[in-house]
């Protein structure tokens, strides 16, 4: 496969209004796509709106709308009217979400996550095809519903997943997987999960959303890059996952914040975790670091700018592709 380098936005700490702008330059400067993410900032389709609408041939990616907190029938009327928007450009990121943000911030049970993004991504997959879907599933239900502006073509689907389950599903029914929170050496122990030990499946993409610090201090890096891993790292779902991945130099931080020692936790996570997770240098070591994730698999590396005290806009422009 090719690999499709992809830029997040918003940029933080830039303006929303600006997106339609740094969507051009975007597509200008080489990038495959454009990509958003949904979490405790913006939502993540208008911005994707925003930027369809002065472009004309980058892709449009969300990474992730979690299938919690929309209803099956709005998330298939969103993704239509996105595929609408940008015809033939437009990639649907699904995944659970977490406990945090569907349980605590939206008062929404966490319930059997993995078979919710299941029956979400089937209905997704019927509803989206212009069929008309009349059906229990396990999770929810639909009582006939047809998508009135299914796009003509196909949406493609990617999965979030964390552990073995998501991440077959991904690669048995979605069209491939998103990762996150993710090294280079880890990702190429997880992407033979989605595409098959045996390349089976070798036609499923893997994209990651890479964090990205874009300076030449390290220490300042590190001290950014750790303040938002700390908090993710002692999330349940992606505590489970790096235990799954046999991280167990973070066992001492997840001590320290079970105890309510958060300042301690912040300070017990590895310069080597952090390293690993958060790229940060010159440009060409930006670079350097992303295409060893295009070695390790990761068909869609996509660089999330974090704040360092450096333009975002500039780091943008530095860091694209050559």
């Amino acid at each position: 496969m090719t690999a499709r380098w992809g830029m997040t936005l918003p940029l933080e700490g830039v303006p929303l209004r600006e997106v339609p702008e740094l969507a051009r330059q975007v597509e200008d400067l080489g990038y495959s796509g454009i990509w958003s993410a949904e979490g405790t900032g913006p939502e993540g389709f208008t911005p994707l709106a925003a930027a369809a609408a002065v472009t004309s041939q980058i892709r449009l990616g969300i990474a992730v709308a979690p299938v919690f907190t929309r209803g099956p029938v709005l998330l298939a009327q969103t993704a239509a009217t996105m595929a609408s928007l940008a015809p033939g450009r437009f990639t649907l990121g699904i995944g659970s979400g977490s406990d945090i943000i569907v349980d605590r911030l939206n008062d929404i049970a966490f319930e059997r996550p993995y078979s919710r993004t299941r029956d979400t991504l089937r209905f997704l997959r019927a509803a989206l095809a212009g069929e008309r879907v009349e059906r229990a599933y396990e999770t929810f239900r639909v009582g006939g519903y047809r998508c009135e502006t299914a796009p003509e073509e196909q949406v493609p689907i990617l999965v979030a997943g964390l552990r073995s389950r998501m991440l077959e599903l991904a690669g048995t029914e979605g069209d491939g997987a998103i990762l996150t929170l993710i090294s280079a050496a880890d990702a190429a122990r997880v992407v033979p999960v989605v595409r098959g030990e045996d390349g089976a499946r070798s036609d499923k993409e893997v994209a990651a959303r890479i964090l990205v610090a874009p300076t030449t201090d390290a220490e300042r890096a590190r001290a950014a890059g750790r303040r938002l891993l700390t908090a993710y790292l002692n999330v349940p779902v992606y505590r489970e996952f790096y235990r799954w991945l046999g991280h167990e130099e973070l066992e001492p931080v997840w001590r320290l914040w079970a105890a309510g020692e958060r300042r301690q936790a912040l300070g017990a996570v590895p310069d080597s975790v952090v390293d690993s997770l958060v790229i940060h240098g010159a440009p060409e070591q930006l670079r350097e670091h992303l295409q060893r994730f295009v070695a390790a698999g990761v068909e869609t590396p996509t660089a999330m700018m974090l704040d360092v005290g450096v333009d975002p806009r500039q780091a943008l422009r530095d860091a694209a592709p050559r």
